[in-house]
């Protein structure tokens, strides 16, 4: 038997499992599948794009050892694409702003990513236009730096299309009725909705947004859980290619987040917290034997002094606090 031993982290990264979520969706007229993204070595579904990115360049010559990579993030693409870049001899900066917790600061740093702050407010009331022209900026200003440009580079949604899309047809046999997923570039949901519907044609997509979020044209308001949601319309944005919407605060993902662990002990971040609240309202709609995939993108160990920390909790508004400390619904 041929030894399974990797020379690279790079290699790492995917054939991450799917778990049947029936004890946190206790119904079995329905199953819910979940992709379990938060096993990637560098924490995240977001390892797929930053290994994706990093051979493409590399490949075709847009990128050389020595060079620079420069993106806005908030976290969880900064990780893996300073993680990828240290084992190709490229350099990483990460731009963030102030609302980037502590955490995500400290773990980029530890990395290997260099820091760029923004502190200027962009027009919709958020960072995320400000970060991204300061990351124009540095790429423009060094001719040795490029920037990954996450929200319209073709090459973040063909990652999860050739990766996790054909591991989930590789898995299932049956017809998948519904894809939910957390949206923010919108890369990892087109990706997986192109792969899988070349499979199953008629399969509903349902994105799951944050409540303040403007990609699908719902005015900005302040969120706190980093991982989904824009304050930008990502140039990536297909919305032919989406059939729903549900929209989640920050309050019900940190419930979705708590639910989720006290039932399958899967400690997720928040955007899988969000997940599951979307699916927790969409369930009831689904027709009986609707078989429903979805993506749970990150760890909770990011989120420890967000969504399970109940003196954040208790100072979220107050309708959205009783939704957030009760465990089940």
């Amino acid at each position: 038997m041929p030894e399974n031993i990797h020379s690279s982290l790079m290699t790492c990264v995917g054939n991450t499992p799917l778990l049947r979520l029936d004890r946190c969706f206790p119904d079995p007229s329905r199953e819910v599948l979940a992709k379990l993204e938060m096993l990637n070595p560098a924490g995240s579904m977001k390892d797929r794009p930053a290994r994706f990115i990093i051979e493409q360049g590399l490949s075709s010559g847009l990128l050389r050892p020595g060079m620079r990579l420069v993106e806005s993030t908030s976290g969880n693409l900064g990780i893996a694409l300073a993680t990828m870049a240290k084992l190709n001899g490229l350099k990483f900066t990460a731009v963030v702003d102030p609302k980037t917790t502590p955490t995500n600061f400290q773990l980029l740093t530890t990395v290997g990513a260099d820091i760029e702050l923004v502190t200027e407010l962009d027009a919709n009331g958020g960072y995320l236009d400000s970060r991204v022209r300061r990351a124009q900026e540095l790429a423009a200003s060094d001719p040795d730096t490029v920037w990954v440009n996450q929200y319209a580079n073709e090459l973040n949604w063909r990652a999860y299309h050739e990766t996790a899309g054909q591991e989930i047809l590789d898995a299932i046999e049956e017809p998948v009725d519904y894809l939910v997923a957390a949206v923010s570039t919108t890369g990892s949901i087109l990706g997986l909705a192109r792969r899988l519907r070349s499979k199953f044609p008629n399969m509903q997509v349902v994105a799951v947004d944050a409540v303040g979020s403007v990609i699908f044209g719902a005015p900005p308001a302040s969120r706190e859980i980093p991982g989904y949601g824009a304050s930008r319309v990502p140039e990536l944005f297909s919305p032919s290619e989406i059939d729903d919407v549900i929209h989640v605060d920050d309050a019900s993902a940190a419930q979705g987040c708590r639910h989720l662990v006290a039932t399958e002990g899967v400690l997720g971040g928040g955007s899988s917290g969000a997940v599951v609240a979307a699916l927790q309202e969409l369930l009831p709609r689904t027709p009986v034997g609707s078989r429903i995939v979805t993506v749970l993108p990150d760890r909770g160990e990011r989120y420890l002094d967000m969504v399970y920390d109940d003196d954040w909790v208790a100072n979220l508004p107050a309708p959205q606090r009783e939704s957030a400390t009760t465990a089940s619904l």
